[in-house]
């Protein structure tokens, strides 16, 4: 979609969560924060989310589900939502990336992509 009426600034920051994971069993823990910004002109409502998990044996986990962390938030322009989640993988590394479905308060319905971003359990030297 061209028109800027309708658009989501979306950033991701994750982080490796060790005191809640097991590499010994194959389980690796990670938090992501996500913050949503209408960059958009027109009020902007998340309605519903789509994420797409890949660990490193490239398995692929779809999740979807009516609102984000129990929140439909309606985003003025300029105002933004902030959540933390989580996800567990397998492998020590894999990818996240999906997307947000939005209606906008003149009724018009998009699809907010969610860029890829990397989960990594970080190296340690011995």
């Amino acid at each position: 979609m061209s028109d800027r009426k309708y658009q989501l600034s979306i950033t991701v920051q994750h982080r490796y969560l060790a005191e809640q994971s097991d590499p010994g069993n194959g389980q690796f823990a990670f938090a992501y924060t996500v913050r949503i910004t209408n960059a958009g002109s027109v009020a902007t409502q998340v309605i519903s989310r789509h994420w797409v998990i890949t660990d490193g044996n490239d398995k692929v986990v779809e999740v979807k589900g009516l609102g984000i962390v129990g929140h439909q938030p309606l985003l003025a322009p300029g105002q933004s939502f902030e959540y933390t989640s989580g996800s567990q993988l397998a492998t020590p590394a894999g990818t996240m990336q999906g997307s947000y479905f939005c209606v906008a308060d003149d009724g018009e319905r998009f699809e907010a992509p969610i860029p890829a971003f990397s989960l990594s359990m970080p190296r340690t030297l011995h």
